[in-house]
C-alpha cells in the first residue's frame, strides 16, 4: 500500500472516531506529496472550516477555484467562489476572474462583483485596470451614470478618446430619456473633436440653440467625409441655411434630395431664402432644375402646386414672378396665371412703369376680362399710356373707354375748369397711396417710404385730413416733422378732435354701406370660386385662409377640420407680414377650446382675448402668440360639426355683425369644399387608370363626369367636355397597325396629364380619342384649353412619318339647371359633345368646334 492511501486510511478512521485536527494533518500529508489531488484539497478546506482555521480554508479554496478557471469548470469554480468569499478575501484576479465568468450566467452577481472589484482598484490606485472595470460595468449596465464614471476616469488618465466614447454614450442615453444632451456632446467633442458621434451630436446641439456658424464649423469635416451618415449631412445643410451660407448649402441640399425625394421641403426653404434675398438668379437656376426633376419623375403638377403654395407667403421678384407667370400657362392653371399677372400690374404699377402694367393687365384680360377689379385698374392707367394702348387694353372688357382730349374746354364745362387743379392734385395723392399700399402688401418698405416721403412734401398736414393716409403713415413708420406744428407721430397717432364751435362730422353715407355690402358679396363669390378650385383638401384649407386673411387684413386665419372632444385631424394658417407663425401644439390647444365654444355659441367674438376667462384654458397661448382680439365661426354641414375657422387680431378690434355674416357664408362653402374634394380624390381613386398612359378607363368615364356633374349643381359651377381626336383611327390602323397607333397616345395621353390642371379629368375615350373634364369652366375658356393642347401636341406625329397628324376637338358645356336631374345632363352633353366632334372634322379637320344646347339656340334665335 502507497503512503497516500495510508494517510487516506487514517484519515478516515480519524473522522469516525471524531478526531478532526488528525485527519486533517494526514491530508495536508496526502497534499503534500500530491499537491494536485483537488479532491483531497477540498475535503481538507471543509475541515478547516469546521475547526475554524479560516485562514487555512481560504488559502486551500483559492487554490481550487484557481484550478477549477484553469480548466473552464465554471460551475464548480462559482460555488467554490463563494465559499472562498465566506472564511477570507479573494485576490483581485480572483474577484476579476468570478466577475468574468457571471457576465454569462448571471449578470447581476457580475455588476456587484466589479463594483466590489472596482472599489478594491481605487483604494489601491490601480487606476488603468479600475477604467477597464468601470467598461465591464457599462457594458452590463449601460447607464448615464456609469458612462460618465467611465469617461471622467479616461479623462483623468489622458485616454482622451475612450472619455470622448463615454461622454456620447451618456448624450444618448440623455436623449432617449427627453433630457437635454449638449452638456454630454460638448464634453465629449472637447476630448476628441475627430469622434463623429461627438463632433455630430455637439453640433446638432450648437443647430439647436441657434448657433448656425458654431454648428458649421463643427459639422463640416464630418459632412464632407466620404462615408459619413445621412443625418451629418442633414444637420450640415440645415446649419448652411440657418447660418446664411446658401449657395455653400445648395449643392448638399440638393445631394440629399437626390437620395431621398422627401427632402424637397428643404429645397423648398432655399429657394425661399432666395427668393427672400432678392437672390433671383440663384432662385430661377434651383427653380427650373427641380422643375427639371421632378417633370422627368412624372410630378410636374406636385411641382406648380407647391410652388405656388410657397409664393402665397413670399415677396418674389419681378423676374421670378414672370417665371411662374408662364409656368403656369404651361400647365393650364388659368386662375394662378391671372392672378401672377395681376400682382406683376400692381408693382409695375408702383414701380411707374406704366407701359409694362398694361401689358400684364392685357395679358390677364385675354383669359379672363370678368375677374372683379378690372375696371378700376384700366381706370388707373387711364391718362398714363398712349391712346391707341390704352382703348387697345380696354377693348378686352366689352368696350372702348376714351381718353378724355387735352387742351381747351367749351363754355359748358365751366364748373369743370374751375375743379380741373383740384382733381389733378387729387388724382396725383391718390396714385401716390395706392403706389404705397401696394409697395407695403409686398414687405417692400422702403420704395413705400419713398412715395410717402413724396407726399410730405407735396401735401403737408394732408394726413390731419386724410384717414387713410394716417393710418398707412403709421403702417409704415413714417412720422413727418413739422416745424411750426405738434409732432407728426403725434398728429398720426392720436385723433383728430372736435371743437366745440365745430360740427360734428357727416354720418356715413348710405352709399358707402351698400358699397361695402357690395364688396362683401362680391368677395364672398371670389372666394369661393377660388376654394371650389382646390383639387384637395389641403388646398381648400390653404386657399380659404390665404383668402379671408387678407380680405379681413386679419394677424393670423387658421381653419381647422375636427371632431367635437378631438384634435384636428389637418390644420392650416395663414400669417400676415411680420406676424410669426404659430407652432403645432398652441394651433392644436387653441382649436380644442374655441371649437366646443364656437360650437354651443353659434360664433365666438372677443375683443380683449387676453382677460377673457373663455380662453383662461390657452392664456399662456394667447400671450405667446399675442392675441389681442379674434372672431371664431364652426365649420358645420347640418348637425355634423366638421371644424373650426378662426381670425386672430394682434391689435384690438372690435368684430361687426357683418363679419360674422360673411364669415358663416364662407364657411359653409369650405364644408362642401372640403366634401367635393374629397369625393373627387375618391372617385380618382377608385376609377382604374391605364398602366403606360395615366389616363382613367373609358369604364370610368360616366361615373366620373356623373360625380362632377352633381358637384357642379351644387356649387352652381360651369363644367365642360372636351373630345380630342387624334387623325383618323381607320387610316392610321390601315397604314401603322393598332399598336403602332395605341403607343403614340399613350404618349399624347402623358402630354396632356402635364398640361392640365389638376381638378381636370382625361378619360380614354377610344383609341385615337380623349375626352376631358374641365371643371369650373365654361366653354368660352375650354377655347383657351383647347389652343394650349394644340401647341403642345402639334409635333404629334406617327413613327416614320414627317406630317404632323391633325388634331380635332369637340367642346360642349353641360346644362348646369337644378331642376335637371344629373343623369339627363350627363346624357345631353355626351351627344352634343360626339356632334361638335364631327362637325369639327367636317369642317376640314384640325379645328376646334363647340355646339350649344338646341333650347339655347332657340331662344337665342327668337
Amino acid at each position: 500500500m502507497s503512503d497516500i492511501s495510508k494517510h487516506l486510511e487514517k484519515a478516515e478512521k480519524y473522522l469516525q472516531k471524531g478526531k478532526h485536527e488528525d485527519a486533517l494533518e494526514e491530508y495536508l500529508q496526502v497534499l503534500d506529496e500530491q499537491p494536485s489531488n483537488q479532491g483531497v484539497r477540498q475535503t481538507a478546506a471543509e475541515l478547516c472550516v469546521s475547526l475554524g482555521r479560516t485562514s487555512d480554508a481560504a488559502t486551500m479554496f483559492g487554490q481550487i477555484f484557481d484550478s477549477q478557471c484553469s480548466i473552464g469548470d465554471n460551475a464548480r469554480a462559482v460555488i467554490t467562489y463563494k465559499k472562498l468569499v465566506r472564511v477570507g478575501k479573494p485576490s483581485l484576479q480572483q474577484m476579476l476572474q468570478f466577475a468574468h465568468i457571471q457576465e454569462r450566467t448571471n449578470r447581476k452577481e457580475a455588476l456587484e462583483a466589479y463594483v466590489n472589484l472596482g472599489s478594491e482598484y481605487r483604494t489601491a490606485g490601480k487606476l488603468s485596470d479600475l477604467l477597464e472595470v468601470y467598461r465591464r460595468i457599462s457594458s452590463l449596465d449601460p447607464s448615464i451614470e456609469n458612462y460618465a464614471q467611465e469617461g471622467d476616469l479616461a479623462a483623468e488618465l489622458d485616454d482622451p478618446k475612450t472619455a470622448a466614447v463615454s461622454f456620447v454614450q451618456a448624450g444618448i442615453l440623455v436623449e432617449k430619456s427627453g433630457g437635454d444632451a449638449s452638456e454630454w456632446y460638448e464634453k465629449a467633442y472637447h476630448y476628441d473633436p475627430t469622434n463623429p458621434g461627438a463632433a455630430f451630436g455637439h453640433g446638432h446641439a450648437l443647430l439647436l440653440r441657434g448657433e448656425a456658424e458654431e454648428a458649421v464649423t463643427i459639422l463640416e469635416p464630418l459632412a464632407n467625409y466620404p462615408s459619413s451618415p445621412i443625418e451629418a449631412r442633414e444637420a450640415y445643410a440645415r446649419a448652411l441655411l440657418l447660418a446664411g451660407h446658401l449657395e455653400k448649402a445648395e449643392p448638399v441640399v440638393w445631394k440629399l434630395y437626390e437620395f431621398d425625394s422627401r427632402k424637397l421641403d428643404d429645397i423648398l426653404e432655399l429657394i425661399g431664402d432666395y427668393v427672400d434675398l432678392q437672390k433671383t438668379d440663384n432662385a430661377l437656376r434651383l427653380t427650373k432644375k427641380l422643375e427639371e426633376q421632378m417633370s422627368k419623375t412624372g410630378r410636374r403638377r406636385e411641382f406648380v402646386q407647391i410652388m405656388q403654395e410657397m409664393l402665397e407667403q413670399k415677396s418674389p421678384s419681378i423676374e421670378f414672378l414672370y417665371y411662374m407667370v408662364e409656368l403656369y400657362n404651361s400647365n393650364n392653371r388659368e386662375h394662378d396665371y391671372c392672378h401672377t399677372l395681376l400682382r406683376l400690374f400692381e408693382l409695375h404699377y408702383a414701380a411707374g412703369e406704366f407701359l409694362r402694367a398694361g401689358d400684364c393687365l392685357d395679358r390677364a384680360a385675354e383669359v379672363d376680362p370678368y375677374e372683379p377689379g378690372h375696371t378700376n385698374r384700366i381706370e388707373m392707367l387711364r391718362g398714363k399710356l398712349e391712346d391707341n394702348r390704352f382703348n387697345a387694353i380696354a377693348n378686352r372688357f366689352g368696350s372702348v373707354i376714351k381718353v378724355e382730349q387735352q387742351g381747351g374746354q367749351s363754355s359748358n364745362n365751366n364748373n369743370i375748369s374751375t375743379h380741373a387743379a383740384s382733381d389733378n392734385e387729387t388724382t396725383v395723392l391718390e396714385d401716390l397711396i395706392l403706389q404705397s399700399e401696394i409697395f407695403m402688401q409686398y414687405s417692400m418698405r422702403s420704395k413705400a417710404v419713398e412715395r410717402l416721403e413724396r407726399i410730405h412734401k407735396l401735401f403737408p398736414h394732408e394726413e390731419e385730413r386724410n384717414e387713410k393716409l394716417r393710418s398707412l403713415y403709421n403702417n409704415a413708420g413714417f412720422f413727418p416733422q413739422y416745424s411750426d406744428h405738434p409732432s407728426a407721430q403725434q398728429m398720426v397717432v392720436a385723433p383728430v378732435t372736435r371743437g366745440v364751435d365745430q360740427q360734428p362730422a357727416p354720418p356715413i353715407p348710405n352709399a358707402v354701406a351698400a358699397e361695402n355690402s357690395v364688396d362683401n358679396i362680391s368677395r364672398v363669390t371670389e372666394i369661393t370660386r377660388n376654394i371650389y378650385r382646390q383639387g384637395n383638401v389641403k388646398a381648400v384649407l390653404f386657399a380659404s385662409v390665404n383668402d379671408i386673411g387678407r380680405h379681413w387684413n386679419s394677424s393670423r386665419c387658421v381653419a381647422g377640420l375636427c371632431s367635437p372632444g378631438k384634435p384636428p385631424s389637418a390644420a392650416l394658417e395663414y400669417c400676415a407680414p411680420g406676424i410669426p407663425q404659430s407652432d403645432v401644439a398652441a394651433i392644436v390647444k387653441l382649436i380644442g377650446v374655441l371649437h366646443p365654444l364656437a360650437v354651443a355659441m353659434g360664433m365666438v367674438s372677443i375683443s380683449n382675448a387676453r382677460s377673457a376667462h373663455e380662453l383662461a384654458p390657452v392664456h399662456d397661448v394667447i400671450e405667446t402668440l399675442g392675441i389681442e382680439s379674434l372672431l371664431a365661426v364652426p365649420l358645420s354641414e347640418g348637425d355634423e360639426q366638421a371644424g373650426i375657422l378662426i381670425l386672430q387680431q394682434c391689435t384690438p378690434r372690435l368684430w361687426g355683425q357683418t363679419d360674422v355674416v360673411v364669415l358663416r357664408t364662407i364657411a359653409d362653402q369650405m364644408v362642401l369644399a372640403v366634401h367635393n374634394a374629397r369625393l373627387r380624390s375618391l372617385v380618382k381613386n377608385l376609377a382604374v387608370t391605364e398602366e403606360k398612359s395615366g389616363l382613367l378607363k373609358r369604364s370610368s368615364y360616366l361615373d366620373v363626369l356623373l360625380s362632377e356633374v352633381k358637384r357642379a349643381l351644387q356649387a352652381n359651377a360651369p363644367v365642360t367636355l372636351m373630345l380630342v381626336e387624334i387623325g383618323k383611327a381607320a387610316g392610321l390602323i390601315r397604314d401603322v397597325g393598332e399598336a403602332a397607333v395605341d403607343s403614340v397616345l399613350q404618349q399624347v395621353g402623358q402630354v396632356v396629364q402635364a398640361h392640365l390642371r389638376q381638378n381636370d379629368v382625361p378619360v380614354r375615350y377610344d383609341l385615337t380619342q380623349i375626352a376631358i373634364v374641365l371643371s369650373d369652366t365654361n366653354d368660352k375658356n375650354a377655347f383657351f384649353v383647347a389652343d394650349k393642347l394644340r401647341k403642345v401636341l402639334g409635333g404629334t406625329k406617327i413613327p416614320g412619318r414627317d406630317q404632323a397628324l391633325p388634331i380635332s376637338i369637340g367642346i360642349a358645356e353641360a346644362v348646369m339647371n337644378p331642376h335637371y336631374d344629373p343623369v339627363d345632363v350627363v346624357t345631353e352633353v355626351i351627344n352634343r359633345l360626339e356632334s361638335a366632334l364631327e362637325a369639327a372634322k367636317a369642317s376640314g379637320g384640325n379645328k376646334s368646334h363647340s355646339i350649344a344646347p338646341a333650347f339655347l339656340t332657340a331662344a337665342a334665335g327668337d
